[in-house]
């Protein structure tokens, strides 16, 4: 895996799980021991698993093996491995810049931007998707064409708590059923994943960057994706919900003429990055505020 920090820091690193991933999706003998893993009773027997007081063993050694900091989030008894993976961020560790000409990120992870051609298609990786083919809904879809799909990849390290990106009135949620694969880019050359993984979506009328598109999507042995709200009105840095178990994506759509997506992101496209985020930070920028809104 390859993506730089917000200070131009490279990383390059390949876990024990990126290399399994890459050998069965890369042969045809493990995509054909990964598909019964990818069925959603699978996922939901693993989570069921993992709400299991035994479950708790496995806290201390997922901490240390992925370096991660307790600090920063609020001291609790964990009962499960999944109360554990749900933890709440110590109140500030997330500051979310208020800036009305900054488009925030959602949540923690690794960033992609994309643009949407005029016909509605973008590219990643080999796989070619329509925004249609993620939303189910022409009308809607045609909003983005010639805008960007931002795509957020959260690990297992990450925190799995998202936010909205803007104030404004959100559309209730639709849920749209499918499987489970992994979101590890090891995948994304032999599935389309997020057209076929199980997936959440709203629209939100946005006070300064229009209407966008927030969608959660689900991944290998994540159960269930939580949101908390239906037709209501949002404000920018609100939780808006959390994944169980497992690396999941956040993917938000932006209509064209919206934002300028910030340049050190679209250098490290250009480079083969992706670029480390956390909630609350500056994926882009309002187009007519450009050069003007701080990070």
């Amino acid at each position: 895996m390859r993506y730089r920090d917000e200070f131009g820091k490279s990383y390059s690193e390949d876990s024990f799980q990126d290399k399994f991933l890459k050998l069965l999706y890369g042969t045809i003998i493990g995509r054909i021991l990964v598909k019964p893993l990818t069925h959603p009773f699978v996922s939901k027997i693993g989570g069921r698993l993992l709400n299991l007081r035994l479950s708790a063993c496995l806290i201390p050694g997922f901490i240390r093996k992925n370096h991660i900091d307790m600090e920063e989030y609020e001291e609790a008894v964990y009962r499960s491995y999944n109360d554990f993976f749900i933890r709440k961020i110590q109140p500030g560790c997330r500051p979310i810049n208020e800036n009305p000409d900054v488009f925030i990120s959602p949540c923690d992870g690794k960033l992609s931007v994309f643009s949407i051609k005029e016909d509605g298609i973008f590219k990643i990786k080999n796989s070619v998707y329509t925004v249609q083919s993620l939303l189910r809904d022409k009308k809607l879809a045609k909003k983005y064409e010639g805008g960007y799909c931002f795509l957020i990849r959260l690990t297992v390290d990450n925190y799995h708590h998202f936010c909205y990106v803007d104030h404004g009135e959100k559309t209730k949620n639709r849920y749209i059923p499918g499987i489970f694969h992994t979101v590890n880019p090891a995948a994304l050359d032999f599935a389309k994943v997020y057209k076929e993984n199980s997936r959440a979506y709203t629209m939100i009328k946005t006070e300064h960057f229009g209407d966008v598109v927030q969608m959660e999507v689900g991944a290998m042995m994540v159960g269930r994706i939580v949101n908390y709200h239906e037709k209501t009105a949002v404000h920018k840095g609100e939780e808006k919900g959390y994944f169980e178990f497992g690396g999941s994506t956040v993917i938000v759509f932006v209509e064209c003429g919206q934002v300028d997506v910030r340049p050190d992101v679209l250098k490290n496209m250009e480079d083969g990055y992706e670029t480390l985020v956390k909630m609350g930070e500056a994926m882009a920028y309002r187009k007519e505020a450009t050069g003007t809104a701080s990070v």
